[in-house]
């Protein structure tokens, strides 16, 4: 099983979560520009997100284990985003939902020949 998803995966989701979450410390900024930089910047996470699953699809990924991966790299991404950027603190109850999503993850790939 190649790793090039994982990867892919790793940049769309930096992208992804600037576009959905950067635009927050700009609040002064008018909204329908956030929307339009937004735009362009989930253009290039879709470059990224695209291949990510095609890649992994054809190289023995199924859908779900695509899926459930691609939700883990959300959280750790938006996690480092928050902490580092919007400097939001981190506290138990999100590491009770990131263990949550590790063992959904679990489940997807244990077993999978």
């Amino acid at each position: 099983m190649t790793l090039t998803p994982l990867f892919l995966l790793i940049c769309s989701n930096i992208f992804m979560t600037i576009a959905w979450y950067g635009h927050l410390k700009f609040t002064d900024t008018r909204l329908w520009i956030v929307i339009l930089a937004s735009w362009g910047i989930a253009l290039i996470e879709y470059c990224f997100a695209i291949p990510a699953n095609r890649i992994g699809y054809t190289h023995g990924w199924s859908a779900g284990q695509l899926k459930v991966t691609q939700e883990i790299v959300t959280l750790v991404v938006f996690a480092l985003f928050a902490t580092l950027v919007l400097k939001e603190p981190l506290g138990l109850r999100h590491l009770g939902a990131f263990a949550c999503i590790v063992g959904a993850a679990a489940f997807m790939f244990v077993g999978r020949s």
